[in-house]
């Protein structure tokens, strides 16, 4: 292999300048004996499991106006909705009935839902079905709420960093988020005791070499429990529709380095991945990827919740999509486990 990637493969960690000359010249990389060998890594520690993920979108509300996502605030040709407490849970139940042992719960970040709505939205799943984890992407909160959350039974908490160049966050978000904040708040997270997971956006508008370097060498630092990246998409309701997409290549690329610098994450092939290559999500996983979040949220909904364009699964009903991966990771050499797939990376408390 390429001596930065022995050396990856060997320490689990790289200085920030070998991260950019790592990504300068990735051309140069063979590519299959990459993906081989994170391969090779991801089956050493988890073996042939696949884990799933049951996806509740329940809002898609949020207060933020990111300058790349269609659920932006002043996104005027979207149809709001939220989803009650009880259509939740049926939610769950039909996951449930599937297999299905986590529920991620995602919306925009909507206050309508405070801290003591989703407590005890988190107490009703985990008293219902005990065998579960419950993993939340609610975006940034105070330190309280996160403790009031974990204390109501949250496992799992997904926040994506996007991009850690301060620099290059100001050009992807308003004035009023920074990246400071959305940093601590992964500490906060960490230091309450979840399994944290973070990420960054393939192919944003405005991204180098310097700051992909910047996010590999984050996440060498922070040591995240999961970490999901994915393909810019453009969504055309928003500033950035016109802007080149991430590709898949790019992507797959990313997933087989995050594999062989931390062995023991969780890293799911994501639904964008599926979106921009009809076997995305199949390559995700030959690349290292071990986890895949089918959508559990009701079938009227789920057109409504496009963070970007040409979104799929909208109309699949959560048995055929659940049948449907269960044939196609078969055919590749894998299977997909009705487990919580918990991080084998330990929590901080």
């Amino acid at each position: 292999m390429e001596p930065l990637l022995d050396r990856l493969q060997k320490s689990h960690a790289l200085s920030l300048d070998e991260w950019e000359a790592l990504i300068r010249n990735k051309e140069k990389i063979d590519r299959e004996v990459l993906y081989r060998e994170a391969d090779r890594v991801r089956r050493k520690t988890y073996g042939d499991k696949i884990f799933l993920r049951g996806l509740i979108e329940f809002s898609n509300y949020c207060k933020n106006d990111c300058l790349y996502c269609g659920i932006r605030r002043s996104n005027e040709n979207i149809e709001r909705y939220r989803l009650s407490k009880n259509e939740i849970l049926n939610c769950c139940r039909l996951g449930h009935n599937l297999g299905y042992k986590t529920f991620v719960l995602q919306s925009g970040e909507d206050f309508y839902y405070d801290t003591d709505k989703i407590s005890d939205i988190i107490r009703s799943i985990k008293k219902e079905f005990p065998d579960c984890a419950v993993t939340l992407s609610l975006g940034e909160r105070d330190k309280k709420t996160y403790e009031a959350w974990f204390d109501a039974g949250a496992d799992r908490y997904l926040l994506r960093h996007e991009t850690a160049d301060k620099a290059h966050y100001r050009k992807l978000h308003p004035p009023e988020l920074g990246l400071d904040s959305r940093l601590k708040a992964l500490e906060d997270l960490k230091a309450t005791g979840y399994q944290v997971g973070t990420g960054f956006i393939v192919g944003s508008p405005y991204q180098e070499a310097s700051t992909l370097a910047k996010d590999l060498y984050f996440i060498q630092s922070f040591r995240p429990h999961m970490i999901g990246i994915g393909p810019f998409i453009p969504q055309s309701d928003t500033p950035f529709r016109n802007k080149e997409p991430g590709t898949l290549e790019d992507t797959l690329f990313f997933v087989a380095l995050l594999r062989l610098l931390l062995p023991e994450a969780l890293i799911p092939a994501t639904t964008a991945l599926g979106t921009i290559h009809p076997l995305g999500r199949e390559m995700g996983i030959k690349a290292g990827a071990n986890v895949l979040m089918p959508n559990l949220s009701p079938g009227e909904v789920r057109d409504k919740y496009l963070l970007y364009d040409n979104k799929i699964c909208t109309g699949d009903e959560a048995a055929e999509c659940r049948n449907c991966l269960e044939n196609r990771i078969g055919k590749i050499g894998y299977k997909i486990v009705n487990e919580r797939g918990d991080s084998l990376i330990p929590t901080t408390v």
